[in-house]
C-alpha cells in the first residue's frame, strides 16, 4: 500500500507544510537494486583508541566504497581500542565533525570490542557506545543509520560491513550486533534435488527426485550452489525472502500450506525452485522436508506465522494454540529433526523470525508475542549447540511494521502510527526482511550466531 505521507513529504508544500508543524520528515530510502547497487558516495574511515583493529583496512577496501571525506555515504568508526573515559572522548572528537556531512540514506558504523569480564573501566566505556550508537539513531534522519559492531577480528566482520554499507540494509538502524573471531565458510555444494513435493515421505512410494536448476554462479552470487527452503513463500516476506535468496544465486525450495498450492508453484516457477506444499505443523513435517531434499539443504528459513489477535481476557483456547502451533511449536519441531537427520549440511543457516512485539510486547497479542519471544529465547539457546555440534549457525530477524497486505488492513491511525513511530519514520518492505535474511544466510556471516537483528527502522517500541 502507497505510502501517501511519504510521497506528500518529498513536495515542496509538503515539506514546508511538516517543517511548519513539526512532523515526521521521511526521506525516501535507498535500497538496493541491479542498476544502483552501492551507496553513493565515499567512505571515510575514522580511529578512536588504540591499538586499531588489525585488517580493517584491507576488509573496508573490499566493499566497493572508495575512501575519501566529502560527504561521504559511510563512516566507519574503529572503536575497539577504546579502554577508558580518555579515549571515549575521541569517538566525540571523531564523529562530532562529520556526523552532520553524511550523505542523504548514508551509514555510520561503529565497531567496538567485547566487553571485559575483568576489566570494568573498558566495559563501562564499551558499554557506553551502546548508547551512543542507539541515540546516534534517533538523531540522524535524512534516512541515515547507525549500527555497532563488537568484535575482535576484522575478518570476521566482512560480510557484515558489506551488508550495513549497502543499500540492502537500508531499514536497520540502532542495532548492535556480536561477531565471533572467526567466520566459518561453507563447504562446497553437491548437486541439489527435490522430490516430487505431492509425495509422501515413505521412500517406497515417492517418485524419483527431481534436479533443481543449475545454479548462476559469479562473485555477486554468494549463495551459488546452495540450496535453501523457505516456509510461508507463497506470498509477502516469505516470497521476497525466496526471490532474494534466489538472486545471490541460491536453489529455492518454496513451502506453504498445501491450500496455498497455486501461488507457491507460481512462485517456484517464477524463481526457477521447487514447489512443496506442506503443512508445517504436520508432526512429520521434517522428516517428509528430509525426504524431499535428499542431497540435504544449506539455508532453512522459518518464516511461516500467523496472527489471531485478542486481548487475554477475551482471547480463547483455541485462538492461543494455533499461534503458538504455527510460529514456535512447528519451528522447534522442525528444526530438532533437520538436525537430528543431518539434512542440514554443515556449514549451513538456520534464519527464523521474531517480531519487535515478541521483544516489547504488543497490546492484544499476547499469543503472537509469546510465539515470537519463544523464537528469541530457541536463538540464544541452540545457537552455540548447533554450532558445535553440525557446524551450522542459528539468527533470527525480529521485523517490525513492515508494508504488507496484512498492515494495509490495520485501521489508518494505527497503521500510520506504526509507520512514523520509528527513528526513519516510515514503515519497512518485505525486501528489508529479505536482505537482512540473506545476510545471515551468506556463507561468510559463519561469524554471525545468536544474534536477533531488528529490521524496524529502529522502532520506538522497545528501543
Amino acid at each position: 500500500m502507497a505510502d501517501r505521507y511519504l510521497n506528500f513529504t518529498g513536495t515542496a508544500p509538503g515539506r514546508f507544510l511538516t517543517r511548519r508543524l513539526g512532523l515526521p520528515q521521511p526521506a525516501p530510502l535507498r535500497r538496493w537494486s541491479a542498476g544502483h547497487p552501492a551507496l553513493e558516495g565515499p567512505l571515510l574511515h575514522l580511529t578512536a583508541g588504540a591499538p586499531a583493529l588489525a585488517g580493517l583496512d584491507e576488509v573496508l577496501a573490499r566493499t566497493g566504497l572508495d575512501a575519501g571525506t566529502e560527504r561521504p555515504a559511510a563512516v566507519v568508526l574503529d572503536a575497539t581500542g577504546v579502554t577508558d573515559i580518555t579515549s571515549l572522548a575521541e569517538v566525540h572528537a571523531a564523529l562530532h565533525p562529520v556526523v552532520r556531512s553524511v550523505a542523504t540514506s548514508g551509514r555510520v558504523v561503529v565497531i567496538g570490542a567485547p566487553l571485559s569480564a575483568t576489566d570494568h573501566h573498558q566495559a563501562a566505556v564499551q558499554q557506553g557506545l551502546e548508547g551512543l550508537v542507539r541515540s546516534l539513531g534517533k538523531e540522524l534522519g535524512r534516512g541515515r543509520t547507525a549500527t555497532l559492531l563488537r568484535t575482535t577480528s576484522a575478518a570476521a566482520t566482512e560480510s557484515t560491513l558489506r551488508f550495513l554499507l549497502s543499500p540492502k540494509s537500508a531499514y536497520v538502524s540502532g542495532q548492535v550486533i556480536e561477531i565471533a573471531d572467526a567466520a566459518r565458510e561453507l563447504p562446497a555444494a553437491g548437486p541439489v534435488t527435490g522430490a516430487d513435493p505431492a509425495a509422501e515421505a515413505d521412500p517406497a512410494t515417492a517418485p524419483e527426485p527431481v534436479t533443481a536448476p543449475e545454479p548462476v554462479t559469479g562473485q555477486d552470487k554468494p549463495l551459488a550452489g546452495r540450496t535453501a527452503l523457505v516456509t510461508g513463500a507463497a506470498r509477502g516476506i516469505g516470497e521476497s525472502v525466496a526471490a532474494t535468496l534466489a538472486r545471490d544465486g541460491a536453489r529455492v525450495v518454496v513451502l506453504d500450506i498445501p491450500s496455498a498450492e497455486a501461488d507457491l508453484k507460481k512462485v517456484a516457477d517464477r524463481l526457477g525452485g521447487i514447489a512443496l506444499p506442506l503443512d508445517i505443523t504436520a508432526d512429520d513435517a521434517g522428516e517428509r522436508i528430509a525426504a524431499a531434499l535428499p542431497d540435504g539443504l544449506d539455508v532453512l528459513v522459518h518464516n511461516a506465522g500467523i496472527t489471531r489477535d485478542r486481548r487475554l481476557a477475551n482471547m480463547p483456547a483455541d485462538r492461543w494454540a494455533s499461534v503458538i502451533e504455527v510460529n514456535l511449536a512447528s519451528v522447534l519441531r522442525t528444526t530438532d529433526a533437520l538436525l537430528k537427520a543431518g539434512a542440514i549440511r554443515r556449514g549451513g543457516r538456520i534464519v527464523a523470525t521474531a517480531s519487535i512485539a515478541g521483544i516489547a510486547g504488543n497490546a492484544g497479542q499476547t499469543n503472537y508475542a509469546a510465539s515470537k519471544a519463544g523464537i528469541v529465547g530457541l536463538v540464544r539457546s541452540l545457537a552455540p549447540h548447533a554450532l558445535a555440534d553440525h557446524g551450522v549457525t542459528v539468527n533470527a530477524v525480529a521485523p517490525g511494521f513492515i508494508e504488507t497486505k496484512m498492515t494495509a488492513a490495520v485501521p489508518l491511525f494505527i497503521r500510520e502510527a506504526g509507520r512514523r513511530m520509528n527513528s526513519l519514520a516510515q514503515g519497512g518492505l518485505p525486501v528489508d526482511v529479505a536482505e537482512t535474511t540473506a545476510w545471515f544466510a551468506h556463507p561468510g556471516s559463519g561469524g554471525v550466531n545468536g544474534q536477533v537483528v531488528r529490521v524496524c527502522g529502529q522502532s520506538l517500541l522497545g528501543a
